[in-house]
């Protein structure tokens, strides 16, 4: 195809430098040179044209398309970034919150021990108090019953005594007398204990 290209081209050149060929040969192939330049000169112009009109603006309009697709793509990238830097201040925020609960668990079961200990000393102080004051009011007692006892025992001894012996005995005398028995009694009792 080359071939037969390169020898239209040749018979074109041929025909040009010899002046168009023989006229009797009647209208053959002419080429004028003027309108040859001149279409050229126009389809470049046309060319210049479409450039300024059409591709500019779709050069810019790609432009434009490029720039918005990279800042996308930058926005995107920065987006990652921002969720996985999300994420990890998320991670840290929740194990930080979990270190706080843990800490507020301990400290509660800190003062829940230490309140439970101090409750059971209180109670503990407390019973040994009402132990100490029931004992002291079972002593007291004791005593007042002994002492009733002792007067019972003692009102019942000198009317004994008054029977055995047959005559009254003065009244001081028998007291004296019944309080250095029992005197006598609590020695001895207080001695086998």
């Amino acid at each position: 195809m080359l071939a037969a290209t390169g020898d239209a081209i040749r018979e074109a050149l041929v025909f040009l430098t010899e002046g168009g060929g023989e006229a009797a040969e009647g209208t053959g192939f002419q080429i004028n040179l003027f309108w040859v330049i001149t279409q050229a000169a126009s389809f470049l112009l046309f060319l210049a044209i479409i450039y300024l009109v059409a591709f500019r603006r779709i050069g810019t309009v790609l432009e434009d398309r490029r720039s918005r697709i990279e800042q996308g793509l930058r926005d995107a990238d920065a987006a990652r970034v921002e969720r996985e830097q999300a994420a990890d201040e998320k991670l840290k925020l929740l194990t930080q919150a979990r270190q706080e609960a843990n800490d507020i668990l301990n400290r509660a079961q800190k003062v829940a021990e230490e309140s439970r200990e101090r409750e059971i000393t209180e109670v503990r102080s407390e019973l040994e108090r009402l132990r100490n004051q029931a004992q002291e009011e079972i002593q007291a007692e004791k005593q007042r019953a002994l002492a009733e006892v002792r007067g019972e025992v003692a009102d019942l001894a000198l009317a004994a005594a008054g029977r055995v012996v047959g005559e009254t005995m003065s009244e001081p005398r028998e007291r004296r007398l019944v309080d250095q028995f029992l005197a006598e009694v609590d020695t001895s009792g207080a001695a086998r204990s």
